[in-house]
């Protein structure tokens, strides 16, 4: 028998009344969103026992059973209460406040309950919207219900599809979230289950691998040039099949497997694009999905004419060039991090932000430049996509058949094209850091070795004696002002004291200071009484001192000229560590760096690691490698011009990479 009393609560017509039936006419409703079994349910049945039920269940009719209700919302009081009755401490007849609804909503309404109260798993969750979707509510109704954004219902159904065994599994707590979100990526159950269940090595369920796994033969989307200049919609619109991934939030998400459908419709887009471009007057425009610089490079250049910028526009433009730099010191800033997780939504946005910073300063340039009709008559304009699907438009080139004469009719500033700004694989603080080391180390080598030191000074001072002799300028690592680099070297690189370059160094000055006289009036009578070897020795020793090999950037350097004289092997002098590299580059350069000088597989455990953990972990794996940054490994030298009559015209002229300066 039931029994009714009506509370009165706020907006009643809203809410079922608060009924009372017997607890034997209770059961658990197949329709509860919670799979996982309910815990603490002795501490809870003690409290009801205590203090009665503070909390009504919620309760619907079950079909084909008069007078039984199924339990949607109270599994655990039910389970308490259950408890008490096996004890004695209640009985069937004992009643029970519920609120009673309709079976169409007894599944809504267990999933608001469950979300509310003790943590629901995610795996029930998301069974629970699937069940609702196969009702017929559409993913905008179980958005509105609950609160969540469409998005994220789309990725629970996503996750509910997930096979029934993974599921469990996940439920179960015997795998994460990122992991069965790999697995969401398949559509079949039969290769879910392959992955996970027949792996061997733990490696081989990382999130990770399980993605390479199941996409192996096909393309990331998110970082094709051609997806972004393209469009992933428009691909799809084409055709094309998109494998989505909806727990990226990266742009253009997912994976593609018709690369030919893929280039075809770039290639249409560019040439629209080339249609505009020529309407401006070019005698020709060609178009490539990506910068051919082999072809770029036989071309010249006609120069635009440049128009001064006005007041007004001097001013924006250094607050262009004040935000350009703040964001590349932000990113560098970022770089140069020792701790703190490796956040790559962070770090894509600090480079994305960079780069738009930077092309906003060339584009405000380009607005100086005035190409003339006779310039556009005998030029064309080269169009291709950038690393990121940027399109770039290269305007005023002269086919190599064409230089000659456009030189003859006085068209001017056809010159070649030079190399595009590759991106740096190292910011300019790191290169400066790992090249005071490379410094210093050659330092350490020349003042073993007095015979090179004094020849590699005669280099220097040669070319400016017989200025006459040798056209070309005079370029080399060695200042010859005599400054030496000491103080400069230990400022830029704060672990340089700890490296054995820097301590043979700090040995040999400290066994000088010792040797040579207190007064500098005694200085010269002192060495002119020294015997040629320790003048020998001496000499190298400051020769050395003097050597200057820091650069910002990654290029050829004439230390390396030196370098390579002296056998340098730089392996003796600098090791990997979180101090020296590690605590400096991006988790994704470390993992990387482990799998170049190791394996994948020594690389894999650090996916699942904090950067700092994986900085340590990775100094530890790269202890005996004998691993060297590019920076430290590029032995190329800067090209100079040594005969004037030997260059072309046409050659730009090529120096030696920056000095370093104080």
């Amino acid at each position: 028998m039931t029994e009714t009393a009506t509370i009165e609560i706020p907006n009643g017509e809203a809410f079922a009344p608060i009924q009372y039936v017997r607890l034997g006419t209770l059961r658990v409703s197949p329709r509860n969103a919670r799979k996982k079994p309910p815990t603490r349910i002795r501490e809870l049945a003690e409290d009801i026992a205590a203090t009665g039920l503070l909390q009504n269940l919620v309760v619907h009719y079950i079909e084909d059973e008069p007078g039984e209700h199924g339990v949607c919302a109270g599994q655990r009081r039910l389970a308490a209460l259950d408890l008490l009755k096996s004890e004695g401490r209640a009985t069937d007849d004992t009643l029970i406040p519920v609120r009673i609804v309709s079976i169409g909503e007894a599944l809504a309404v267990s999933l608001i309950e469950n979300a509310e109260r003790e943590g629901m798993h995610i795996a029930d969750q998301c069974e629970a919207f699937s069940q609702l979707a196969t009702e017929g509510r559409s993913i905008a109704d179980i958005a509105a219900r609950f609160s969540v954004a469409e998005r994220d219902v789309r990725r629970a159904l996503k996750l509910a599809s997930v096979a029934p065994k993974l599921l469990d599994v996940f439920r179960d707590d015997g795998m994460t979230y990122d992991q069965v979100c790999a697995l969401a990526l398949s559509d079949n159950h039969q290769q879910q289950e392959r992955i996970w269940f027949d792996a061997k090595q733990p490696w081989q369920q990382r999130a990770n691998e399980i993605r390479r796994v199941i996409t192996q033969e096909e393309t990331h989307a998110s970082d094709n040039p051609l997806v972004a200049f393209v469009g992933l919609d428009a691909y799809e619109s084409a055709g094309g099949y998109v494998r989505r991934d909806l727990f990226s939030d990266a742009k253009n998400n997912g994976y593609i497997n018709d690369l030919e459908l893929l280039n075809r419709l770039a290639v249409e887009k560019l040439s629209a694009v080339a249609v505009d471009v020529g309407a401006e007057g070019w005698s020709w425009v060609e178009t490539n999905v990506q910068r051919d610089s082999l072809q770029l490079a036989k071309y010249g250049r006609l120069r635009p004419e440049q128009r001064e910028f006005t007041r007004k526009e001097k001013t924006e433009f250094r607050k262009l060039e004040k935000a350009r730099d703040e964001a590349q010191t932000a990113l560098n800033a970022y770089y140069d991090a020792e701790e703190g997780d490796d956040d790559d939504s962070k770090r894509e946005a600090l480079e994305e932000a960079a780069q738009v910073a930077d092309e906003a300063v060339d584009a405000y340039v380009e607005r100086r430049n005035a190409w003339t009709d006779e310039q556009k008559a005998r030029a064309g304009a080269y169009i291709w996509l950038d690393y990121t699907g940027g399109l770039q438009i290269e305007r005023g080139l002269v086919k190599p058949s064409e230089k000659a004469a456009v030189k003859e009719a006085g068209v001017a500033g056809a010159e070649r094209i030079t190399p595009e700004k590759a991106k740096p694989l190292h910011g300019e603080t790191l290169c400066e850091r790992l090249t005071a080391h490379r410094t210093a180390a050659v330092q350490a080598e020349l003042m073993k070795k007095p015979t090179v030191a004094l020849a590699y000074l005669m280099f220097a001072m040669v070319p400016r004696v017989f200025s006459e002799h040798y056209t070309g300028a005079s370029r080399d690592a060695l200042d010859a002002q005599f400054t030496p680099t000491h103080d400069r070297l230990l400022r830029v690189a704060d672990d340089m004291a700890d490296g054995p370059a820097w301590q043979f160094i700090d040995s040999q000055r400290q066994k000088w200071r010792a040797m040579l006289p207190t007064k500098l009036n005694g200085l010269l009578p002192w060495l002119l009484s020294c015997s040629e070897d320790v003048l020998a020795n001496l000499f190298a020793f400051c020769v050395a001192a003097n050597v200057n090999g820091l650069s910002r950037w990654d290029s050829p350097h004439d230390v390396n000229t030196l370098a390579d004289t002296l056998e340098l092997d730089m392996a003796a002098y600098w090791k990997p560590t979180r101090a020296s590299y590690l605590n400096h580059v991006s988790k994704q350069r470390i993992i990387d760096v482990v799998t170049q000088a190791v394996s994948a597989e020594a690389a894999a455990p650090l996916e699942a690691m904090k950067k700092g953990e994986a900085a340590a972990a990775a100094e530890l794996r790269l202890a005996d490698s004998g691993w060297l940054p590019e920076v430290l490994t590029n032995r190329q030298t800067a090209r100079h011009w040594e005969d004037n009559e030997e260059a072309d015209s046409d050659e730009p002229s090529v120096g030696a990479s920056e000095e370093g300066e104080d």
